[in-house]
């Protein structure tokens, strides 16, 4: 990326102190703003902060901000403020997967789509395949926040409301393909089931990639970075574990010079082309 100043003013929001297990959001952020200062007017933010100051920059980027159930009323005031104000959003507010919550993983369940079987009603229980355990996690969960596991007996017990109910896949392994916009950029994943963030990196196949090219599509985000996260079941197939819209956790410090070089400079030019387009689009 070009040493050039002055392209635009972006308030990058992110909580440098939220404590992730087996992440350091913090490093991720601080080398990342780094490098687009190289480029843009930047300054960090909190995310309680970004409502009062979003007015005063070109556009908002909002990245490490920790999981917003933890303050969902701020952060839904922070994006009708958004929207009422024209604000040039990274990531664009109309993503369709966590970003609105987890209900978008049961419109893919009924469309058809290969994510993990899920069903948000009682009634529906029923029509999910036969496992050892069930798990049930909310509609506006993050980070496992609220996720429990249950046997089939106990599926009687739970109460669906504002959660989602799936079967417990014994999946070979994770795997995250990651995107700015729709231009995919890496892959990395969880060989061990049990060390979900210790990964490395995955050299996908073109299938992989049609798999993951598939969610991005139906998102149609204009401009921002997604995370297809998946899982490899136990038949060899890819199924959808969450589509992650809102503030995917990059793992950067696990790439390439090449990919991480990449990845920076399809930023910064998905940037620019937000920066371009009017306010209030």
């Amino acid at each position: 990326m070009s040493a050039q100043a002055n392209d635009g003013t972006i308030l990058y929001v992110t909580d440098l102190g939220y404590e992730a297990r087996g992440r350091r959001y913090c490093d991720e952020d601080i080398w990342l703003s780094g490098r687009l200062r190289e480029e843009f007017d930047l300054a960090l933010c909190h995310p309680r902060d970004a409502a009062a100051l979003m007015g005063r920059f070109d556009a908002v980027v909002v990245r490490n901000s920790g999981p917003v159930i933890h303050y969902r009323e701020a952060y839904e005031a922070f994006r009708e403020a958004a929207r009422a104000g024209g604000v040039r959003m990274f990531n664009s507010l109309s993503g369709k997967g966590d970003m609105s919550g987890k209900e978008y993983l049961l419109d893919l369940s009924r469309e058809g789509f290969p994510v993990i079987p899920t069903v948000g009603r009682t009634e529906d229980f029923g029509l999910l395949p036969e496992a050892d355990e069930y798990v049930v996690k909310p509609l506006l969960g993050a980070d496992s926040v609220g996720l429990r596991f249950v046997d089939r007996a106990g599926l009687g017990d739970v109460n669906p409301a504002g959660m989602l109910v799936q079967p417990r896949i014994p999946f070979s392994y994770e795997v995250s393909f990651y995107f700015v916009g729709r231009s995919f950029q890496y892959a990395l994943y969880a060989p061990h089931p049990e060390a979900r963030w210790v990964l490395e990196p995955y050299e996908a196949t073109a299938a992989d990639l049609e798999f993951a090219q598939r969610f991005v599509d139906w998102n149609d985000l204009p401009y921002g970075i997604q995370r297809v996260d998946a899982c490899r079941a136990p038949g060899g197939e890819l199924l959808l574990v969450e589509l992650e819209d809102l503030n995917p956790y990059l793992s950067l410090d696990l790439v390439g010079d090449r990919e991480r070089e990449a990845f920076v400079g399809a930023m910064a030019g998905s940037l620019r082309e937000l920066l371009e387009q009017p306010a209030g689009r």
